[in-house]
């Protein structure tokens, strides 16, 4: 068996490759993040081959000119310590070249990502629990469909480094039992919006964007309550209290964190208003 490693991009139809290698690993993706997940980038889920076995995967998604983001950095467990992770990685940082660049790290590998020139800015904590909300009966909630996008993709630009909209029009397109996304809408502008999915362990919120602490309440009890009875996640960076008292006080409980990192200029985003990320995958 040869040792060289083969790199190639993945196509629409394998794009379940590193959604499944993820669920493998235990991070939980959602059951239907691979179309959205393409749309992002159609060039930016690599994979690398030794004599047509695939034994890595990672995705380097360009946002445009000026962003990237880091995800799915995999190898198969027997062929780990072995250089055929870095060779990947280099692949993908190629690949996005002097773009800012960002990505979420678990505490054990900042370091690694350190010495790539990487630094740490915040956590995201992972908090988990019980849906026990009832969705609210309030006028200012309105599903998203296509009349509202326009409106959500303008709202959202302000909460991302760079313009996602390929991706934001799949990612809350409603996907019958599986996805779901409400805005909140008052005198006919968006102050907010999240999105709700199935996932293969219960469903994650996220985004969860907010002007204020107590819309993202409303969004969070519309979202849980599409679910209630159901296990739910929600990924809250932790500078923001009013995301973290949230959590707390639907009985969330936090499972695990990460660490966003940028190599670059680091972002000014309003996190006060961040109450959930949309992924750790892609940003």
């Amino acid at each position: 068996m040869s040792d060289k490693l083969s790199i190639r991009r993945l196509t629409e139809t394998e794009i379940h490759i590193p959604l499944e290698m993820a669920r493998q690993e235990g991070w939980n993706p959602g059951i239907e993040d691979g179309p959205p997940f393409f749309a992002a980038d159609p060039n930016g889920f690599l994979a690398g081959e030794i004599d047509g076995q695939l034994i890595a995967v990672i995705s380097a998604v360009q946002y445009e000119d000026t962003y990237g983001f880091i995800g799915f950095y995999i190898c198969k467990r027997e062929f780990r310590t072995q250089g055929y992770g870095h060779q990947i990685w280099h692949h993908a940082m190629s690949y996005l070249g002097a773009r800012l660049i960002g990505l979420d790290a678990v505490n054990e590998q900042t370091a690694s990502y350190g010495e790539h020139g990487f630094k740490s800015v915040y956590r995201n904590i992972r908090q988990t629990g019980i849906s026990m909300c009832d969705a609210p009966m309030d006028p200012r909630i309105a599903p998203i469909g296509q009349g509202l996008f326009p409106s959500i993709r303008d709202y959202d630009r302000r909460f991302f480094p760079a313009p996602r909209e390929a991706f934001l029009k799949a990612w809350t397109a409603p996907m019958l039992e599986t996805r779901k996304g409400f805005a909140f809408v008052e005198n006919g502008e968006v102050k907010g919006y999240g999105v709700v999915r199935r996932c293969h362990e219960g469903y994650k919120i996220g985004p969860l964007f907010a002007d204020t602490p107590e819309i993202a309440d409303t969004l969070f009890r519309t979202l849980a309550g599409q679910v209630k009875g159901q296990f739910v996640v929600l990924d809250t960076p932790e500078p923001n209290a009013a995301a973290l008292l949230l959590a707390e006080k639907y009985d969330l409980s936090p499972e695990f964190e990460t660490f966003r990192m940028y190599r670059g200029k680091v972002p000014d985003l309003p996190l006060d208003q961040t109450f959930g990320i949309t992924s750790f995958e892609l940003g």
